[in-house]
């Protein structure tokens, strides 16, 4: 293990250092997309106005230029919602914006049946031409639009965004080459795979901040089997494409691009990266702070039942290694006779688990009696909640390991530590101690890295509660 500064050990892989805004001119793109669309479905309803496609009778001009905002907010939320405003070629697919004017115009339809406000004429030749006219002019507007930031390209009139490249040194000439050919990107600098190693990630990413870098081209070989790591990108606010494209499932939010020709698999960061963490990390202390008040006489109980079953402490104290590989003391309610570690040693030859990584046995002679009723409701868990407070642990995540354990890691196990230990995590919920092969664990836990949400986290807790309460593969 190597001592990280605690600045850096203190950082969730998922977790940007403050809330920030997504990097580049996104925001330039999609003010300048809106108001064009706006101003444009403006003119056509303005146009449909003579064909009485906005009823207006009684003279209510203030009525009339409501109908036509509500009617532009819903076309223009159709547009959005169906990724017609992000960058590339999605904001020119035609037809795709003629799908979705239809669509538009059958939401406004519906809602006029519904609320019968008699702002809206349903005659079909009238609804037709609305249509019509908000087809021809979006379409006519995107059109422009790409023809003058060509024009503005080829001038040097309008910048272009710094890139960074990482892959292999035989492969860089050509996806330079290949980046070159869309025009609007400038080569920031280079990388080899070694600079997304644990030990160099942090410095990659302090040299794409002062290159003032937005997106970021990584070849396959240097991410394959590292997917986790675009988690990296998204919390700085980076936009991670990967080329070129393999026959591998991947199992979260994608889109796939042309770059120079070659199909890109792209990640793209959400307007305000980390906000998905930062409301797990909150919901994790709201919770254990209220779990604990509420449950106190549980915890009363149990440090009796211990205390009166055999002598010793109540709480277990372990060193375990956390986030960034930074011991920590993890705390559990003793299930054990005090001299519990020293005893291990004569029992290591019975282990279990193939590999020996972990130490696992069926029927263990150390375990008191009150301590097989904890560990069969996993009761001895509890006082983590306690680690989940001072920040130490999360509610789902890798469990902690021992450092015994952990000095028997291959490399491509430390994938663990990238992110926060937790109190329960996938291995829990998959059959706990009935996984005897550690690397089953590490794919769970590489598995549960790559596709985490807060749903995932939902779901995990769930059967937390499910698989506790059946007692399944607990000892």
């Amino acid at each position: 293990m190597t001592n990280i500064p605690l600045s850096e050990a203190s950082l969730d892989l998922r977790a940007p250092e403050f809330f920030r805004v997504r990097k580049g001119l996104w925001w330039l793109r999609l003010i300048t997309l809106a108001l064009v669309d706006y101003a444009l479905l403006f003119l056509a309803l303005v146009f449909s106005k003579d064909h009485a496609y906005f009823v207006n009778s009684s003279g209510n001009e203030a009525r009339y230029y409501l109908a036509i905002f509500i009617t532009i907010f819903i076309q223009i939320g159709a547009l959005y919602s169906q990724g017609l405003y992000q960058q590339g070629k999605n904001r020119h697919e035609y037809l795709n914006i003629i799908k979705t004017l239809i669509f538009a115009h059958g939401l406004i339809l519906l809602m006029e049946f519904v609320n019968q406000t008699a702002l809206v004429d349903v005659s079909p030749y009238k609804l037709t031409l609305s249509w019509l006219l908000s087809v021809l002019f979006v379409c006519a507007g995107r059109f422009g639009i790409n023809i003058t930031l060509e024009y503005l390209r080829n001038k040097k009139i309008l910048g272009v965004q710094p890139v960074f490249i990482i892959c292999d040194p035989d492969n860089s000439q050509q996806l330079i080459n290949l980046i070159k050919k869309e025009k609007h990107y400038t080569i920031g600098g280079y990388a080899t795979a070694k600079s997304l190693d644990r030990y160099h990630r942090q410095e990659t990413l302090a040299k794409l901040h002062q290159l003032g870098v937005t997106e970021v081209f990584i070849s396959w070989d240097a991410i394959k089997n590292r997917m986790f790591l675009c988690w990296l990108f998204q919390s700085a606010g980076i936009t991670a494409h990967i080329v070129p494209m393999e026959l591998k499932p991947i199992y979260r939010e994608i889109e796939f691009n042309q770059i120079g020709g070659m199909t890109c698999i792209s990640f793209d960061c959400p307007i305000i990266t980390g906000k998905d963490f930062w409301i797990k990390r909150s919901f994790d202390f709201v919770f254990a702070a209220l779990f604990l008040a509420l449950t106190a006489p549980i915890y009363i109980a149990i440090a009796l039942a211990i205390k009166l079953d055999s002598p010793g402490p109540v709480f277990y104290r372990q060193t375990r290694i956390g986030l960034r590989g930074q011991p920590f003391q993890v705390w559990k309610f003793r299930t054990m006779r005090a001299d519990a570690e020293t005893l291990q040693k004569e029992l290591e030859a019975l282990n279990e688990i193939k590999d020996g990584i972990i130490f696992k046995i069926k029927d263990d002679p150390r375990i008191t009696r009150i301590g097989k009723f904890l560990r069969r409701y996993s009761l001895d868990e509890l006082p983590q909640l306690f680690n989940v407070l001072t920040g130490e642990m999360s509610l789902v995540g890798p469990r902690p390991l021992p450092t015994r354990d952990v000095d028997k890691f291959s490399e491509r196990h430390f994938i663990r530590h990238e992110v926060l230990p937790g109190v329960t995590g996938l291995w829990q919920v998959s059959g706990r101690s009935d996984i005897l092969d550690f690397e089953q664990v590490i794919k769970l836990d590489l598995n549960y890295i790559e596709n985490w949400s807060l749903r995932l986290d939902f779901e995990i807790l769930v059967k937390t509660v499910k698989v506790v309460l059946k007692k399944e593969g607990a000892y």
